[in-house]
């Protein structure tokens, strides 16, 4: 019997040994989407407890704690940090089989140095030794990125913002790691949100355009996103509910985009052509400035009435939509490429039901201006587990071309969750080594070397152009 958490975790094979250990353990990291706060590291932010670092915003977790009959009051109520975690140490011990039993000790590993398991009974002990290790600068918001050799990191970020904190990470000469904007129009598209014209009069007035057309609103959208392309913005995202198709007459979109400045309510169908023909400019703008589209769909969100009405979105009460938007997503991107105008395209959808679909639409538009132009995204949420991860690498590697694919990301808020990348690169080089092992592909170490490499590191510094 292995032991916990051993040096060979999750690797099976001697290949997968020698690929990990050797080639890939100790490679940078690039992040290039996640949902870390630059203000905290632009402060360098020292965390008093490792409650505030774990469970501080982590829905992941709050959905666990809940799942085990802990009271609110201990997950999102104002308790003590200590018997927040002693609820979280209790629960933990209850998530057999679930990654963020993973999770928790490589980071209680990689970060604190705890050899043990924390479980309700060690809670005290585990407790005192992260706190004692917080107060030292090495893992201060700043010294927790770079132990991990993280050389890049892409924030998530609103057209309006003013991009302050990166304007202070990049003047500071005594941090060497990048942080670069990521463009997040999502406010700008959900034309049915009840905010949306208030919004559209805050960015009137951040990007100097008076927005009263569809097309003063292109106007604000190329010049904010000029802002923050001269910030190193190297990627875009949007969040939607599936990806969209409903093509109008630009005249009819004016008039859509009118009525819904005057107040007046929209139909679904209105809905659909306004966010549609914005899709469609966007990934055009995206296209003539060399950025990389990510699209995020499948998710049902803020399902929970009753929890969504006392606290808000993000709050771990999401789940896996069965809607796919395979046709849409297909003339979407087709209308982009009809016209030459297709960006460089990531598409992440929560439901791991579309991993195949998603796998032979890239074929339907690859071509010899990227390396791999239209790619699948890593598994995603509620699938960046053992088996989500195994599965995507596998339906990517029988329908595309898994050598070229950019890789893992974080897509988190906290400054621990970089051992997701040991995590992902784990289960990559088991896979592969697996392969190798079973006689599916032979044993040349100096092109294996380099798939994982690839995929764990260079492939993102190539498909993005980052400036490394």
């Amino acid at each position: 019997m292995k032991d916990f958490l051993d040096k060979d975790f999750l690797l099976s094979t001697e290949t997968a040994k020698e690929l990990f250990n050797k080639y890939v353990a100790k490679r940078p990291i690039i992040d290039y989407h996640c949902h870390i706060n630059p203000k905290e590291i632009a402060q360098d932010r020292q965390f008093e407890n490792i409650s505030q670092v774990w469970l501080g915003g982590d829905h992941y977790k709050w959905r666990q704690m809940r799942s085990n009959g802990v009271e609110e009051k201990y997950i999102t109520g104002n308790v003590p940090d200590r018997e927040k975690f002693q609820k979280w140490a209790e629960t933990l011990e209850r998530l057999i089989g679930n990654p963020l039993y993973h999770w928790s000790h490589l980071e209680l590993r990689r970060y604190f140095g705890y050899e043990g398991v924390l479980n309700s009974k060690t809670a005290e002990e585990v407790w005192a030794l992260c706190n004692e290790k917080l107060q030292k600068r090495s893992m201060s918001a700043r010294g927790m990125i770079e132990q991990f050799g993280v050389k890049l990191i892409c924030t998530t970020d609103d057209p309006v913002d003013n991009l302050e904190w990166h304007k202070k990470i990049k003047e500071d000469k005594f941090f060497n790691v990048q942080v670069l904007p990521t463009w997040r129009p999502d406010k700008m598209l959900n034309i049915e949100n009840p905010s949306f014209v208030d919004y559209i009069a805050q960015l009137s007035k951040v990007s100097g355009v008076n927005i009263t057309s569809f097309a003063a609103l292109k106007t604000a959208f190329q010049k904010r996103l000029e802002f923050f392309i001269s910030f190193g913005c190297r990627a875009t995202d949007h969040a939607l509910a599936y990806v969209m198709y409903a093509p109008c007459p630009e005249k009819e979109v004016e008039s859509i985009f009118d009525k819904k400045l005057k107040g007046s309510m929209l139909s679904k169908d209105e809905e659909l052509k306004y966010k549609f023909a914005f899709m469609l400019f966007a990934g055009r703008e995206y296209s003539k400035n060399d950025l990389v589209m990510e699209l995020h769909y499948g998710c049902k969100r803020n399902n929970n009435t009753v929890m969504f009405n006392k606290l808000g979105q993000d709050t771990g009460h999401d789940c896996i939509d069965n809607f796919s938007s395979g046709a849409q997503m297909v003339d979407f991107l087709n209308a982009l490429d009809f016209t030459g105008q297709l960006p460089k395209t990531i598409i992440y959808s929560l439901n791991p039901n579309d991993n195949a679909l998603i796998g032979s639409v890239l074929g339907c538009f690859q071509d010899s201006s990227a390396l791999s132009k239209i790619q699948q995204g890593s598994a995603w949420w509620f699938n960046d587990h053992k088996v989500g991860m195994t599965e995507q690498l596998i339906s990517l590697a029988n329908l595309g071309a898994l050598s070229n694919f950019v890789g893992m990301l974080t897509d988190s808020r906290s400054f621990l969750s970089y051992t997701r990348h040991e995590y992902f690169r784990r289960i990559l080089c088991d896979l592969i080594g697996g392969w190798v092992e079973n006689g599916e592909y032979p044993y040349d170490i100096q092109i294996l070397s380099k798939i994982v490499s690839d995929i764990s590191y260079d492939n993102a510094v190539r498909y993005f152009k980052f400036n490394l």
